[in-house]
Order: C-alpha cells, then sequence, then structure tokens
C-alpha cells in the first residue's frame, strides 16, 4: 500500500520529538544515539534488512540498515543524516512538532529528519512488498553533517557502494548534480602595537583588517571573478567572527576575523586563498608595518556529479510518472555530504523534499512532498538496482 500522509505525520514527529543536535556545534548537544536506535526498533522487524548501529566516535553511531540484492545488479546508498543544528532561539517549540496544513513544523522537520523518514517508508515499503532487488539496497543514517561529517566519512570508510543518493530537502522536481565547496578560514592581520598618541609608531590591525574586508566585498561583487550565473549559484561569502586588540589606549598588534567562503565547481579553496592574498599585499603596498596571514580550519572541495547518468536516469523517469512534471537538473549553493561520496569515486546524486527555515526558529517540511518523495525512492531504487 501507498506510503499516507497519517504514516509519514506519525513516525517523522516521533523522529522530531527526540533531540539529536550534534555536539560538534553545541558542546551539550544530545548527539544522535537516540535516534539511532529508534530507527533501528522502528526497522527492526523487517525480513531481511540487517540493521546494525555502527560507532563512529564515542557512543555517536550511524544506522545502518542493509537490504541485500539477489547480485547482478549495482549496489545503492540512500544517505541521510540523524543529527540537526541548535535550537537555542526557540526552545520552547523545536521539539514539539506541529502540523501546519501541508507543513510539519519542529527542529529538523525538514533538514534533515524528513529524509530519514523516506528512505525509511521506501525500505519498509519494498520489504513489505516483496520486491527482490538484484544490487544491493542500503539506508545509512549518518551523524554530524551539521559539524564535519565524520559519519559519512566513516560509512565511506566501511562501505563500498556503486551509487549514492543524498538525501536533502531541496524539492522533489529538484535533482542536484551540482553543489559548492566551501572553507572555514581565520584571516589574521598583524600590526603594530604602540601607546594611542604614537600614531608614527602604531599600525592598526583593525583598521586594516577593514581594508581587508572592503576587498573581499568587492571581489563577492564580482562573483570572485567567475559571475553569478551557473547551477550552484553566487560564490559564497560572509563574516563571521571577529577578535582584537587589547585596550582602549593601544594601537591593536593583531585581529582574527573568521569567515565562511564558497569555492563553485571545478574550483579549489586555493583560489580564494590566492584572492585574499593579493588583498593582503595591496592593503600592505598602501600601509607599510601591515602583514597578513590565512588559517583554514576545514576546506571542503565543491560537487559536480560523474558517472551518475543511470541514477539520474531512474531517479528523473520516477519523479516525472508521480508528479507529472519533468525533473529539473539543479544545484545549489550550499555544501553537502554529495561533496564526500563523489570524491570518494561513488557515482552521486542529491535529493529530496521541499522545505524551509532551516537552522532557523519554525524549521518545515511539505508533508505531501515526502510521501511522494517516497513513492519516487522506491520506483527509482528498483530501477537502479534491477528486479530479480
Amino acid at each position: 500500500m501507498p506510503t499516507t500522509e497519517t504514516q509519514l505525520v506519525s513516525l517523522l514527529s516521533d523522529l522530531v520529538r527526540i533531540e539529536s543536535v550534534t555536539p560538534w556545534l553545541i558542546t551539550d548537544g544530545a548527539g544522535e544515539a537516540a535516534v539511532a536506535s529508534s530507527i533501528a526498533r522502528w526497522l527492526s522487524d523487517l525480513d531481511g534488512v540487517e540493521v546494525t548501529l555502527e560507532e563512529v566516535v564515542d557512543g555517536r553511531p550511524n544506522l545502518i540498515a542493509r537490504l541485500a540484492g539477489r547480485g547482478g545488479g549495482p549496489s545503492l546508498v540512500l544517505n541521510a543524516h540523524a543529527d540537526t543544528v541548535g535550537y537555542a532561539n526557540w526552545r520552547d517549540r523545536a521539539l514539539i512538532p506541529e502540523r501546519d496544513g501541508d507543513r510539519l513544523v519542529g527542529l529538523g522537520a525538514a533538514d534533515d529528519k524528513s529524509s530519514c523518514a523516506m528512505g525509511m517508508l521506501a525500505l519498509r515499503s519494498l520489504v513489505e512488498r516483496g520486491v527482490r532487488l538484484r544490487g544491493d539496497l542500503v539506508l545509512a543514517c549518518t551523524i554530524d553533517e551539521e559539524g564535519v561529517s565524520i559519519g559519512t566519512e566513516d560509512l565511506i570508510r566501511r562501505h563500498r557502494m556503486d551509487a549514492a543518493l543524498i538525501l536533502e530537502p531541496e524539492g522533489i522536481d529538484r535533482i542536484i548534480v551540482e553543489h559548492q565547496g566551501f572553507g572555514w578560514i581565520d584571516l589574521i592581520a598583524h600590526g603594530r602595537a604602540a601607546h594611542g598618541s604614537a600614531p608614527d609608531v602604531g599600525v592598526d590591525a583593525i583598521a586594516r583588517m577593514a581594508d581587508v574586508i572592503e576587498g573581499l566585498g568587492r571581489l563577492d561583487a564580482t562573483g570572485f571573478g567567475h559571475g553569478q550565473g551557473g547551477l550552484s549559484g553566487p560564490t559564497v561569502f560572509h563574516t563571521g567572527t571577529i577578535s582584537g586588540g587589547t585596550d582602549y589606549a593601544t594601537y591593536p598588534s593583531h585581529c582574527v576575523l573568521g569567515i565562511e567562503i564558497g569555492t563553485q565547481p571545478g574550483e579549489h579553496l586555493v583560489d580564494r586563498v590566492r584572492e585574499i592574498e593579493a588583498i593582503y599585499a595591496d592593503v600592505a603596498r598602501r600601509h607599510p608595518g601591515f602583514r597578513g596571514e590565512v588559517a583554514v580550519r576545514l576546506d571542503r572541495d565543491p560537487f559536480r556529479a560523474e558517472g551518475h547518468e543511470r541514477l539520474y536516469e531512474a531517479l528523473a523517469l520516477a519523479v516525472e510518472r508521480t508528479t507529472g512534471r519533468p525533473a529539473i537538473a539543479a544545484g545549489y549553493n550550499g555544501w553537502g555530504d554529495s561533496g564526500l561520496t563523489q570524491a570518494a569515486g561513488i557515482a552521486t546524486l542529491s535529493y529530496g523534499a521541499l522545505g524551509g527555515n532551516f537552522h532557523a526558529p519554525d524549521e518545515w517540511v511539505s508533508v505531501s512532498e515526502v510521501v511522494q518523495g517516497v513513492a519516487i525512492l522506491e520506483e527509482a531504487i528498483a530501477a537502479y538496482c534491477g528486479i530479480a
């Protein structure tokens, strides 16, 4: 029987009620153990499905559910992340799911527990309908995607699949074939400490950092030399944190600015670093005594699908049959674990239901799109893995 909205809302509401904030972002976050155990229990009665909790670090497991194929078909992993961001600014209601028309509202309702539920329901339906696949199907509900993605890194180390479908809430008409990479970078400006009455001696690191920010703003306005078009949208750039100086009476000798900055498919973070270093050189020419350095804290490459044609064909056909509309090959300016699986040589696409208010109060997902997404996944899995 097709999945109903009632079934979906019940399951997804149960998942939302379980706090699974990644402790990488929020140190007292509960982590993913409780939600992984809940998913494991929900899947435990499915004949032929091997369910395991694979600990990645310190009581934080990936949930792995494997439906072994009968041979002769390619293997596929459905990867959704079980963790969420924090919820301090809507603590009164974040873990209390609420139906509002077509929307289910709650922490992680879209990002990414809707995807966990979509994969769970598709797997259950395939088993209960007696569908026998040729290739292996694995549902992986991974940890820490909202942090540094140690869950998917562990998944790649332990398991080898022919293809991966990274389930993220983007809208069921859209099949994601590329997205930006990013870097978390500290920009460090060095000046020269001096008494506030000695401008001929002091070099103001904070003021010089303002010059650096101005230079980055000029690059941002021109798309970092690559324009504003393309599937992945404008190159991401924003400031995040800043610190510097010692007291009111002293020229600051240092200033540290934390930024997030994007890279387009075909680029690498070294391209952005070169641009920053060119800004430093310009500031130093105009203000002798200034020196800057770049400290890369995290570097994630962009994603562009390769070797994905068979999976795309299966998914696009299922989208059109279910919705009556053609699928759209799309990109986005964020980052997802698809960057990791594709880099590991696994043919990868990203797909999911429509949602909104990500990482913000009153996050929501379209109930009807998740239900349709379950049907789409079932058809695409059968077409890709093959029917025995």
